[in-house]
C-alpha cells in the first residue's frame, strides 16, 4: 500500500511539474466590449480590464487558463463624457451587471483544440453575476508578440443580464461582443 501511495504521489508531482502557469500582463491586456441596438446599426462600446489571469502551458502548448475581469473598471466610451458616465453607472446597476454584488467575472478555459500552430478553438466556462455558462471561441496566438487575440459574442440573458427596453426602436440586442487581447 505504501508503494502505491508513493507511486501516485510521484506521478502527481511529475504531472504538476509538466504544467506551467504563464501570467498575463494586465496592464497590456485589454477587453473591448460592444452591444448593438436591435434595429439600428449602432450601439454602445467601451472597455473593461483584467484583474489577473494566466495561461496553462504544457509541452510547449497552451492547454488552458483562468482569467478574472474587474467589473469595477467597466467603462462606456461611445458618447460624450456625461453620457459615458451615465451609461457606465447604469451598466454597473442591478439592471445589468450588479457590480456591487458581483465585482468580478471569470473565464476558465477547459479545453483547447488546435487548428494549426497558431490558431485554436477554446471551450471555457464564463461566470457573470454568479452564473456559469459554457462559451466557445476561436483564438490566434502570436508567439513573437507573446499575445493571444479573440473575438466572440455571448447572449447576455443566459447570465441574468436582462435589462429590457420598452422602446422597440431603441431595444438593446441580447448579444454582447468581446474583442480580447491577452499579453504575456
Amino acid at each position: 500500500m505504501k508503494k502505491l501511495v508513493s507511486c501516485i504521489a510521484l506521478f502527481s508531482i511529475a504531472f504538476l511539474n509538466a504544467q506551467e502557469q504563464l501570467p498575463i500582463n494586465t496592464s497590456k491586456s485589454e477587453i473591448k466590449w460592444s452591444c448593438d441596438y436591435s434595429f439600428y446599426f449602432s450601439g454602445h462600446f467601451g472597455i473593461v480590464q483584467f484583474q489577473e489571469g494566466y495561461f496553462i502551458k504544457k509541452d510547449d502548448m497552451i492547454t488552458g487558463g483562468s482569467f478574472t475581469i474587474d467589473l469595477n473598471t467597466l467603462r462606456a466610451q461611445d458618447m460624450n463624457e456625461e453620457g459615458n458616465q451615465s451609461l457606465t453607472e447604469h451598466l454597473k446597476d442591478p439592471d445589468f451587471f450588479d457590480v456591487k454584488k458581483y465585482p468580478t467575472a471569470t473565464l476558465v478555459i477547459t479545453a483547447i483544440r488546435y487548428h494549426d500552430a497558431t490558431s485554436f478553438e477554446a471551450k471555457a466556462d464564463m461566470t457573470i453575476k454568479g452564473i456559469t455558462q459554457p462559451v466557445k471561441f476561436q483564438a490566434e496566438i502570436d508567439f513573437e508578440k507573446a499575445e493571444m487575440t479573440t473575438k466572440f459574442k455571448i447572449d447576455r440573458t443566459l447570465w441574468g443580464v436582462n435589462y429590457n427596453s420598452k422602446l422597440k426602436d431603441k431595444a438593446i440586442s441580447d448579444a454582447i461582443g468581446f474583442e480580447v487581447k491577452l499579453s504575456l
